[in-house]
């Protein structure tokens, strides 16, 4: 599973000898705290794990002062030590630090391996390349996939796709009320306000939760940055719903693919499709039950079609993989993967009633489809498609 692969690929990094800085950057809730503690545990070294996600005001002061912890580590033990810096990005001026700090160990010799966890991808990576180029190694670590909370768990494939892939919910599910606001307020409320608002520059913070809820209303649909405007009623510019919808999906709650058409400013210049990244994101939003979701044709074709997008979205973090959609005329591809010249179409078939029509056969006469797959009735298991590795939809 793909955690297990993190942790194993972080173990094999630890025993080569140049010494990277290892980040793993993703949502909350993910698991990477309790990668991070594997790792320690595994290894059998020393380590200092610190947090920057704490009410008190933390700077570089606070930086350096773990960074002394774990090095005394390496004077007890004689051996080698690690650091975990956890929401590292909360920090100010934090990539400087680390260089600094990270330099005088390497002129020193001293084996301290540094690992670096953020819940704001986007934000810890903008950090990395600014300060630290060349000297880290980045890890998505995306939410739990079916086979993940299956294992876990024991979910069945519907469970999955009402409730997500959120492993601190699970326990919850059975009181839809109490899991409802675990999702909406320890996990939204928290991702919204402390790794976004309160880490980059956003000057209308009720856009961007608009933004979010709309994308969520719509996930699974298409949707022009001039419908948005009017759907918000609000005076901004596409530019700005652009920046909020790049920030939500660094933050691991909602993305818009690009349309596919073969050239890259055209992709860019697209209407987004909605994908939010989990699908506990839209049952939380429905204030309907698991039961009630499942008796209502519509909703449950939608929360299938988003699972099947959330699911791909996650699934191509870090890989050479890239995820589009594609619509012409009154026709569309529910989802379009391209690795090189390599192009699979991919239609969601749910049972819910299509504004448009499957286009898979149009799109096949504009560009040279390597595979099409349907998936849900009548083809490819919901089940099978989840416990198919993306990488594995080539291999055939």
């Amino acid at each position: 599973m793909y955690h297990r692969l993190i942790l194993t690929s972080l173990l094999k990094r630890f025993s080569e000898p140049r010494n990277f800085i290892q980040v793993l950057a993703g949502p909350r809730q993910t698991g990477k705290t309790t990668l991070s503690r594997q790792v320690l545990d595994e290894l059998k070294l020393p380590g200092h794990y610190a947090s920057a996600d704490e009410p008190l005001l933390k700077g570089s002061s606070w930086l350096e002062q773990q960074w002394e912890t774990a090095r005394a580590l390496l004077r007890y033990s004689h051996r080698k030590a690690v650091l975990v810096l956890d929401e590292i990005q909360k920090i100010p001026h934090w990539p400087e630090t680390v260089k600094r700090l990270w330099e005088e160990d390497s002129r020193a010799g001293n084996s301290l391996y540094i690992v670096i966890l953020g819940s704001s991808q986007l934000l810890v990576q903008k950090g990395l390349t600014e300060s630290l180029a060349g000297r880290f190694e980045i890890t998505p670590v995306t939410h739990w996939s079916f086979d993940e909370m299956h294992a876990a768990f024991g979910w069945n494939i519907d469970e999955y796709i009402f409730y997500g892939g959120y492993p601190g919910s699970a326990g919850l599910i059975k009181d839809y009320e109490r899991w409802m606001h675990y999702i909406k307020d320890s996990l939204i409320e928290t991702t919204v306000s402390k790794d976004i608002l309160l880490m980059t520059r956003v000057d209308k913070p009720t856009l961007l939760r608009r933004l979010f809820e709309l994308g969520i209303a719509y996930s699974g649909q298409v949707l022009s940055y001039q419908k948005m405007l009017g759907q918000l009623q609000d005076a901004g510019n596409t530019v700005t719903l652009a920046h909020y919808l790049e920030l939500l999906g660094g933050a691991g709650l909602l993305t818009g693919l690009s349309k596919y058409a073969g050239q890259t400013v055209r992709q860019r210049a697209s209407s987004p499709k909605f994908v939010a990244l989990n699908t506990a994101l839209i049952s939380a939003q429905m204030h309907q039950t698991f039961e009630d979701v499942k008796s209502d044709r519509e909703a449950w074709g939608r929360l299938v079609e988003s699972a099947v997008g959330a699911g791909l979205a996650n699934a191509v973090k870090g890989t050479d993989i890239r995820l589009y959609y594609w619509a012409g005329g009154n026709v569309e591809v529910d989802y379009v993967l391209t690795k090189g010249e390599r192009i699979i179409a991919i239609e969601v078939k749910s049972g819910r009633k299509k504004g448009s029509l499957p286009g898979i056969e149009k799109f096949s006469k504009e560009f040279p489809v390597t595979r099409k797959l349907l998936v849900g009735e009548q083809g490819i298991p919901l089940k099978e498609f989840f416990k198919t590795p993306v990488q594995g939809l080539f291999a055939i």
